[in-house]
């Protein structure tokens, strides 16, 4: 669920999005799900003359398993939030794990 919280404080702002088979999409994040499903708007394809095909298109869903990598600009990462958020669900993990009943096995 981090991904997802973090990735919804990014809505609204420019992201490229790298498929896995290495088309680059530029668009503003208008949203994302807890599949990490995209959805772009006013998008480019990074290499138009590799992918012609995408030049008229400038709306997408992308599929999040599909993604292999989201660049996003530095100035609109808080990154002592982002520290903050992993260290409490890492805690929270823990916490479970301390809690679940160890089972012997015969």
């Amino acid at each position: 669920m981090l991904f997802y919280s973090f990735f919804k404080t990014q809505v609204g702002q420019q992201v490229t999005v790298e498929l896995k088979n290495d088309l680059a999409i530029q668009g503003v994040l208008e949203s994302v799900d807890q599949f990490l499903n995209i959805k772009l708007r006013d998008i480019h394809v990074v290499d138009p003359e590799r992918y012609p095909h995408m030049l008229s298109i400038k709306n997408c869903f992308i599929r999040g398993s599909v993604v292999r990598y989201v660049q996003l600009s530095p100035s609109t990462v808080d990154t002592a939030l982002l520290q903050d958020a992993a260290r409490r669900e890492a805690q929270s993990t823990q916490q479970m794990n301390q809690a679940k009943p160890n089972v012997a096995q015969a």
